[in-house]
């Protein structure tokens, strides 16, 4: 073992040892991942979005905020909003709760818990859609009783809230239980022996520690609530003005061949998604540079 050491520990066989390393291919093999993977990037990705805006601003600028203007894109954008300012808060708080109860406990029926989670990753939204349907319709099981109270789930804006938080239940909790589970339980339970509450503990220990991942799981919930389009499409019945979302309007101003406008819209969602972009990227380099410094 020693030899072993001092072999290593030589600076000329440490080199020629990391000369050997499989990760150190040969600059061809780099310059065709980074080719590979640039050309897939332009292709599929920036040019889409350069195609998106230029449409949007082929008549102008005048035409651009024109359609932006129109009352049913500003119902439009208010509506994505509402969906969204409700879905992200809810899916926040059940989370949280969620990747405490599987991270910190032991209890029975956590994989069943966790294979709830990943539900929405595994049902097409348009099957969820149809789910709340059959449910809260007008022939579904709840339906006529909730008719009968004046109360209309499909077809109007609570069930677009609803399809919008089953599609994003699993992102923030999904972000939180690994984080989670890597630091253990052994700083919540010396809080606690320490006489610290549970409230104390998750604000003051908890809370810290996921604090990055958090924003991040809430970042990714946001940008999948504004741009959900199969499950709300199903139970939102396509109104003009009242239950059309933005992704919604932008496929029915497509459909009546009103193309600028259809593409002004779909810029603003590219505009969201960039800014969701940025600042996904600025919570990434935040935790690294934190981790960095808890290591140093």
């Amino acid at each position: 073992m020693a030899g072993v050491a001092a072999t290593l520990g030589s600076p000329a066989r440490g080199s020629l040892y990391e000369k050997k390393v499989a990760t150190r291919d040969p600059a061809g093999v780099k310059i065709a991942v980074l080719t590979i993977s640039l050309v897939f990037f332009a292709v599929f990705l920036l040019l889409p979005l350069f195609a998106v805006f230029g449409e949007a601003l082929r008549k102008g600028w005048d035409a651009y905020f024109s359609a932006l203007a129109e009352p049913d894109t500003l119902s439009s954008v208010k509506l994505t909003l509402i969906a969204a300012g409700i879905a992200v808060p809810l899916n926040l708080v059940f989370g949280i709760a969620a990747a405490w109860s599987i991270a910190k406990f032991d209890f029975w029926g956590k994989r069943l818990l966790i294979t709830f989670i990943d539900l929405p990753f595994s049902v097409s939204p348009v099957v969820a859609g149809l789910i709340y349907v059959l449910v809260f319709g007008a022939q579904g099981w709840l339906g006529p009783t909730l008719s009968d109270h004046g109360i209309r789930i499909v077809f109007a804006i609570p069930g677009i809230i609803l399809a919008t938080i089953f599609v994003t239940v699993p992102f923030i909790a999904r972000e939180l239980i690994p984080l989670m589970q890597a630091q253990g339980r052994d700083e919540e339970e010396a809080a606690v022996v320490l006489g610290a509450s549970g409230w104390q503990t998750f604000w003051n220990v908890t809370l810290p520690n996921i604090k990055w991942g958090l924003l991040y799981g809430v970042i990714l919930c946001n940008a999948r609530a504004m741009g959900e389009f199969g499950a709300v499409s199903v139970v939102s019945g396509h109104i003009r003005g009242e239950t059309n979302t933005m992704p919604l309007h932008v496929e029915i101003l497509y459909n009546e061949y009103q193309f600028a406008a259809a593409f002004a819209v779909a810029s603003l969602l590219a505009l969201l998604a960039l800014v969701t972009l940025a600042v996904k990227t600025y919570v990434e380099w935040r935790a690294a540079l934190d981790h960095a410094k808890s290591q140093s």
